[in-house]
C-alpha cells in the first residue's frame, strides 16, 4: 500500500504473456517487501493488430503506451520486455529494476521433432522478426520466411501437425490455427514463462542466432520521482534486492549499441553481453559484447566481439559507464565495418511516444 493505503498499480499489456511476466514481477517485488501490488491492464496501440512490425514501426509501439500511462499516473509502475523498449530514456522515467535475465536464446518450434538442419528445402518458418528472417536466410537460404504476427500460442498453433492440446496453460485464437507453417521461431525466455518450452524444437545456438538486444530480460519502470516520495521506501528497498547487476550490465551495453547505431528494436541487429572472469586476477571481471548486422536477405553480415573490464570496486556507477562505452565502441565498429551499407538502420525506428491523452 502507499501512504493513502492505496495498493501500487502496476500497468501491463494484455496480452497472455505480458500478464505472466507482470503478475510475476509484482508477486516478486513483494516477497522482497514491496506494498501490495494490483496489476491495472493497460491497451496498447499494437494489440490485436497483424500488420507486420516493420510496418507498425517497430515493438517500441508496446511500450509507448505503458509509458504514457506513467506520465499521466493512471499506473505507478510498468513492467517490459527490455528488447520491446525504444533505446533512447524518456525524461520522467526511470527504469528502477532489472530482474535476472532468463535464457536469451531464440527457439526453432517445428513440426516432427525437426531442427533447423533437418528442416526439408523450402519450409515454411514463420517470424515477424527481420533480424531472426535474416538470420535465418544466412543459415538457409533455401527456407521461405513467412511473416507472423499473434500471441505465442496462436504463432504455435501455424505449425502443422502441433497440437497444443486443451490443457496448455493458454490456447491460441480459434481463426489462426491453420497448420500451414513447418515451424516458428520464438524466445526461448517467452516459451518458459508461459510453460510452454516443451514445444522448442531447437535451441539455437547463438554462433547461429544471435539474439535481439535485451532479449530475455524484464524492466520494471516508474516515475522518476516516485522511490524517493514519501511511503515508497519499501518499494525502493524491494527493487534493489531484486535487482541483478550483471544483467543491468548486459542490457546497458546491448542498449547502448542500438542508441549509437542509430536502430529501432525491428532492425536486424543482434546482439548478447555477458560478464565473465578473464582470471587475471581475483575478482576481476570484464563485459564481453558480441554484436552483428545482417542485410535483409541474410547474404551480408557484418560481426564484432568486443570487450572492456569494469572497475567493480570503482563503484557501480562506473560500471554502468564502461557498459555504456562498450556498446557505442561495439557501434562505431559495425559501422567502419559497413554496417549502414547492408541495411537501412533508420527504417524501422519505433513510433515516438505518442503525446498526453492519445493511445
Amino acid at each position: 500500500m502507499d501512504r493513502h493505503g492505496r495498493a501500487l498499480r502496476l500497468g501491463t499489456r494484455g496480452s497472455r504473456l505480458a500478464l505472466v511476466q507482470s503478475e510475476q514481477a509484482a508477486r516478486d517485488l513483494e516477497a522482497a517487501g514491496a506494498p501490495a501490488i494490483e496489476l491495472v491492464t493497460v491497451r496498447t496501440g499494437g494489440d490485436g493488430d497483424r500488420t507486420p512490425l516493420r510496418e507498425l514501426g517497430g515493438v517500441g509501439v508496446f511500450a509507448a503506451r505503458l509509458r504514457r500511462a506513467l506520465l499521466d499516473r493512471e499506473v505507478d509502475l510498468a513492467v517490459h520486455s527490455c528488447k520491446d523498449l525504444p533505446s533512447r530514456p524518456v525524461d520522467g522515467l526511470e527504469l528502477i529494476c532489472v530482474p535476472r535475465r532468463e535464457d536469451p536464446r531464440d527457439a526453432l518450434c517445428a513440426r516432427d521433432g525437426l531442427t533447423l538442419t533437418t528442416l526439408p528445402p523450402g519450409a515454411r518458418v514463420g517470424t515477424g522478426s527481420p533480424r531472426r528472417a535474416a538470420q535465418l536466410l544466412a543459415a538457409r537460404a533455401d527456407l521461405e520466411v513467412v511473416d507472423l504476427r499473434g500471441n505465442v500460442p496462436t504463432r504455435l498453433s501455424r505449425v502443422r501437425g502441433l497440437d497444443m492440446g486443451a490443457d496448455e496453460p493458454v490456447a491460441p485464437a480459434t481463426a489462426d490455427t491453420r497448420g500451414d507453417l513447418d515451424a516458428v521461431v520464438l524466445a526461448m525466455a517467452g516459451l518458459r514463462r508461459l510453460g510452454l518450452e516443451r514445444f522448442a524444437t531447437q535451441v539455437m545456438d547463438t554462433d547461429v542466432m544471435l539474439p535481439a538486444p535485451a532479449q530475455g530480460a524484464l524492466a520494471i519502470e516508474a516515475r522518476a520521482d516516485l522511490l524517493a516520495a514519501a511511503g515508497h521506501e519499501a518499494l525502493a528497498g524491494a527493487a534493489a534486492r531484486l535487482e541483478d547487476a550483471g544483467t543491468r550490465l548486459a542490457i546497458t551495453a546491448e542498449r547502448a549499441l542500438m542508441a549509437a547505431l542509430g536502430a529501432g528494436c525491428a532492425a536486424p541487429v543482434g546482439a548478447l553481453a555477458q560478464v565473465v572472469e578473464p582470471g587475471a586476477a581475483p575478482g576481476s571481471r570484464d563485459l564481453v559484447l558480441r554484436a552483428l548486422v545482417c542485410s535483409a536477405d541474410g547474404r551480408r553480415q557484418r560481426h564484432c566481439e568486443l570487450r572492456t573490464p569494469l572497475p567493480g570496486a570503482a563503484g557501480a556507477g562506473d560500471d554502468h559507464a564502461a557498459a555504456e562505452e562498450l556498446g557505442a565502441r561495439a557501434a562505431s565498429s559495425l559501422l567502419d565495418n559497413g554496417a549502414a551499407g547492408i541495411v537501412d538502420l533508420r527504417a524501422s525506428r519505433p513510433s515516438h511516444m505518442p503525446p498526453r491523452g492519445r493511445a
